[in-house]
C-alpha cells in the first residue's frame, strides 16, 4: 500500500533539516540494556549508562509529543531490548493513544521477542501495529552462538504469540558473510508459510562487538539479491514503509523482502529518521557521532511552554549532516561511531 499523507505538524509547518529533508521518523531506545549479547552488537565487556543518567519515561513521552506536533508520522520504540524497561507499557499506552486520535500513523517496536510470549496482547491493546523482530539464523546452536545466550525457542513462541495477538509481523536479518549466507532461502520459506515479510539488513560497522564483524564478514546484498533470483521470482516495489528498505514481493509467497544496504547503496539522501536514545541525546545520522544533548534542555523548559520545546527540536534537527561514513571494513577506529548500536536505538 502506497505512504498516505503525512498528518500536518500542529504549526503548520514541517520538521526540515539543513538539506531540506523533511523529518518524520523518530526511532525511540527507550534503554540500552539488552539481555542478548549478538556478537554483531555488543562485545561481552560493554557497560551500559548508569540509570540516573536516563530520561523518565514521562520525558520521553514528552519528546515524543513534541515530535509529533512538528509532523513526525512514525515512532519506533527501540533498545537495546525495549520490553525490559520496566514501566515500558505505560510509555506504550500514552504513545498508542496517538494512534487513536490520528495523530501518527505508525507505532511500531523493535525487539529480541523473548518476552513476546506474555506481552504481545497486551502490547496490541497499547496500540503497537508492528512488530520488528530481529532473527538472524533459524538454526538453535547458531542462535546460541551470535546472541551468546539467547533462547531460540522462546523467541520462536514469542513470535507465534505476536502473530495469534494480531500484530503484524516483520523479520529482520543481518546478513554476515561466512556465518548466515546459506540460510536465506530457508528464511525466505520460513517467512513465506507464516506470512511474514523479511528484510535483509548489511553488517554496519558501529560500536564494539570484539572486531569480528568488521571487514571479512560484510556482505553486499546485491550479491545475496542475485544469489536469491535463481530460485525466488523478485519483483520490485514502489511502495515504502517510512524506512530506508527497498522492497521486492516474492511471488512464490507473496510476501515482501527489503533490503538495507547503508554501506553498498547510500539512502542519505532521502533520510527521515533521526533517532532519540534513553539519556535524552539526539542522534540525527546513525553513521556519524554529531548529536544534540536533550535532557537538560528539556527539564530547563516548563512543561506549558510547546513554542520552546518546538524552537528546541528544530534547532536539533538543523544540524543533520548530509550523510553518514560507512564504507565496506570499516572500524570505529577509522573515525566511525564507537557507542553500540543498542545505545543509538536501531
Amino acid at each position: 500500500m502506497a505512504d498516505d499523507p503525512t498528518p500536518a505538524p500542529e504549526d503548520g509547518r514541517p520538521l526540515i533539516d539543513g538539506f531540506g529533508r523533511t523529518i518524520s521518523y523518530l526511532r525511540v531506545s527507550v534503554t540500552d540494556r539488552c539481555d542478548f549479547r549478538c556478537a554483531y552488537c555488543l562485545s561481552d565487556s560493554v557497560t551500559f549508562v548508569p540509570k540516573s543518567e536516563v530520561l523518565r519515561l514521562e520525558e520521553l513521552e514528552r519528546l515524543c509529543r513534541a515530535f509529533v506536533d512538528l509532523g513526525v508520522s512514525r515512532l519506533r520504540l527501540t533498545g537495546g531490548e525495549p520490553l525490559i524497561r520496566p514501566g515500558f507499557m505505560g510509555l506504550a499506552r500514552g504513545l498508542g493513544a496517538l494512534v487513536h486520535q490520528g495523530r501518527i500513523r505508525e507505532l511500531t517496536l523493535t525487539t529480541n521477542a523473548v518476552r513476546l510470549r506474555e506481552m504481545a496482547g497486551e502490547l496490541a491493546d497499547c496500540g503497537i501495529q508492528r512488530v520488528n523482530i530481529s532473527l538472524d539464523t533459524l538454526d538453535a546452536g547458531r542462535f546460541r552462538a551470535l546472541t551468546r545466550h539467547g533462547d531460540h525457542e522462546r523467541v520462536l513462541a514469542g513470535i507465534e504469540a505476536a502473530r495469534t495477538a494480531g500484530l503484524t509481523v516483520k523479520i529482520n536479518c543481518v546478513a554476515l558473510k561466512g556465518v548466515n549466507e546459506d540460510e536465506f532461502d530457508r528464511l525466505i520459506g520460513w517467512c513465506g508459510e507464516r506470512g511474514f515479510d523479511l528484510t535483509l539488513i548489511e553488517v554496519m560497522p558501529l560500536g564494539d562487538a570484539g572486531g569480528t564483524l568488521r571487514s571479512g564478514q560484510f556482505l553486499a546484498l546485491d550479491e545475496v539479491r542475485r544469489r536469491l533470483e535463481r530460485r525466488w521470482t523478485l519483483e520490485p516495489l514502489s511502495e515504502r514503509t517510512g524506512g530506508p528498505a527497498r522492497y521486492h514481493r516474492i511471488r512464490e509467497t507473496g510476501c515482501r523482502l527489503g533490503l538495507i544496504t547503508p554501506i553498498s547503496g547510500s539512502f542519505c539522501d532521502s533520510c527521515n529518521r533521526v533517532r532519540l536514545t534513553a539519556t535524552g541525546r539526539l542522534y540525527l545520522c546513525l553513521g556519524q557521532e554529531q548529536s544534540v544533548e536533550l535532557r537538560e534542555p528539556l527539564r530547563a523548559i516548563p512543561a506549558g511552554n510547546l513554542a520552546a520545546l518546538h524552537a528546541l527540536l528544530r534547532r536539533a534537527v538543523a544540524h543533520k549532516p548530509e550523510g553518514h561514513q560507512f564504507v565496506p571494513g570499516a572500524c570505529p577506529a577509522s573515525g566511525l561511531p564507537h557507542r553500540p548500536m543498542s545505545a543509538t536505538g536501531g
